[in-house]
């Protein structure tokens, strides 16, 4: 298994503009969770992006939860990107 990283850049405003969404993107998040194909996630200290860290055989574990999480889904995520991380001390 790999690991892939997926970034957030988020809108201005975004922890007050998250609230109506935050109940189903955390769903979303528990679900992968559940299934060990999310490891962590969290945003940034000045809430300008977030990081989350998928497991899986190839990233489209990370691209199936960008496409589906309401964050992007309603344009509160500005940009997303997916990244192979090559984990070298766990």
């Amino acid at each position: 298994m790999a690991h892939y990283l997926l970034f957030y850049e988020t809108v201005d405003g975004y922890v007050d503009k998250r609230q109506p969404y935050r109940d189903s993107h955390l769903r979303l998040a528990k679900e992968y969770r559940e299934r060990g194909e999310l490891i962590m996630a969290g945003a940034y200290a000045d809430a300008g992006g977030a990081l989350l860290v998928f497991e899986g055989e190839t990233d489209n574990v990370a691209r199936a939860f960008a496409e589906a999480d309401p964050y992007v889904r309603k344009g509160l995520i500005t940009k997303w990107w997916v990244k192979e991380w090559t984990v070298v001390v766990n």
